[in-house]
């Protein structure tokens, strides 16, 4: 096992200049990084003065309180909740509206449609890609701004609709290559990618497959509806192909195409996902009598600092991922409208991009508030990274967990930070 965890780390740290540092942990499995400003940069010494708002910023939540995502919606829920909490003490006006996404989009348009109308000014959310592509026209015909904290789908930096929609989690490219790379380090030739047929699961399958081209692995994509009735077709597919690896572009309806591999007779180390299916509890989803079911198993998923994960773990389930993501997403809202000194939806927008990126650095609400006060320009870091917004409104920089089941428990095992930049 422990020649598979080395060959997992050097394949990532081969992945293209792509991925920094990290890649020498210490003995005690802690990683280091030179790319994250937000964890090496001291705060300040003083607290700056509060800094108060003329008006009320009403933010909507839309989150998977049920449905297929729903486990990710703890992380995400109280990272939003920091931020609120954080945002107010340093004399920020904000409320908050909630709603549930449903991981439906069917569902999650009729859940904006009621925010707006209750006043929310901003959106924050949905989690999958493919929700917000249900409702994001309904927002740029609105000038509602958008930030979502996990929407991972490449369209959203190409479509036209995008104007009022923006994201702290990077595009999937950096994610893909960090995957495939550990699959093949692993020593996989025939790979069976079982990807959702929804915009998420259909632009990552095709990222995973270029890189498998490059690295000259041989693979299958499987595209199945997430409402099929059973999964059966689609595991019958993956044995017939004699696949020595299964990559896993799934929500929780994952479980049951894992417990139909297993039942084929591939084991979970022959397993991989991506952040739609890095769940702590999936072990007992697919089989409730063996917590150990499915130790081997490795999944990638974005992040945030050490610092944040550490306290979001003890506050949630033990799940982290977009915690950082979900967080920063509030606090540049909030400081766009504060900058914009007004709550429009093309004047916060038109603030967005550059806060994160070319002024002077600051690290919290309360820190960058007060230099905006001053008339100052800012250049805001979060929790999940640098950000540095490029034109489309994405991040240049992503920091990536890797993590494996081992002994029943979901182990960070390594964790990268991305330039996304390198990727051109």
């Amino acid at each position: 096992m422990r020649s598979k965890h080395l060959r997992r780390m050097l394949a990532v740290c081969a992945a293209l200049v792509l991925v920094a540092a990290a890649c020498g942990g210490d003995d005690d499995g802690d990683t280091t990084s030179t790319t994250l400003a937000a964890d090496t940069t001291e705060a300040p010494s003083e607290e700056p003065e509060p800094v108060t708002d003329d008006f009320e910023l009403v933010i909507g939540r839309v989150m998977p309180e049920t449905g297929s995502a729903a486990f990710l919606n703890s992380p995400m829920i109280v990272s939003i909740d920091l931020a609120l909490q954080d945002i107010r003490d340093a004399g920020g006006n904000v409320r908050m509206l909630t709603g549930d996404s449903a991981t439906d989009p069917d569902v999650a348009p009729e859940t904006v449609n009621r925010l707006l109308a209750e006043g929310a000014h901003v959106i924050v959310g949905a989690a999958s890609s493919g929700v917000s592509q249900s409702f994001i026209q309904t927002l740029y015909d609105a000038q509602i701004p958008q930030c979502s904290p996990s929407n991972t789908s490449p369209s959203f930096s190409t479509q036209q609709n995008a104007a009022f929609y923006f994201r702290t989690v990077p595009p999937d490219q950096a994610a893909a290559l960090i995957l495939s790379n550990i699959v093949a380090a692993d020593g996989a030739t025939n790979v069976a990618i079982p990807a959702r047929a929804d915009d998420w699961g259909n632009a990552l399958a095709e990222l995973l497959a270029d890189n498998f081209d490059e690295l000259g692995v041989n693979y299958e994509i499987f595209s199945y509806d997430e409402d099929a009735a059973s999964y059966d077709p689609t595991v019958s597919a993956i044995e017939a192909m004699g696949a020595d690896a299964v990559v896993l572009i799934t929500f929780s309806e994952g479980a049951q195409i894992i417990r139909g591999l297993l039942e084929a007779g591939i084991p979970p180390g022959a397993m991989y996902g991506s952040d739609g299916i890095y769940d702590l509890h999936l072990p007992t989803t697919v089989d409730p009598t063996n917590p150990n079911s499915l130790d081997g198993f490795v999944a990638v998923a974005a992040g945030g600092s050490d610092e944040f994960s550490t306290e979001l773990s003890s506050m949630t389930d033990g799940n982290v991922i977009y915690g950082g993501q979900s967080y920063d997403c509030v606090i540049v809202l909030a400081l766009a409208a504060l900058a914009a000194g007004s709550t429009d939806g093309p004047a916060i927008i038109e603030q967005v991009l550059s806060l994160t990126s070319g002024g002077e650095k600051c690290h919290s609400y309360a820190e960058c508030a007060e230099l905006i006060a001053q008339g100052v320009d800012i250049d805001y870091d979060g929790i999940s990274g640098p950000l540095e917004l490029d034109e489309v409104g994405d991040p240049r920089f992503g920091r990536y967990l890797i993590a494996e089941f081992i002994d029943g428990e979901f182990t960070v095992i390594d964790s990268q930070d991305a330039d996304l930049a390198e990727l051109g």
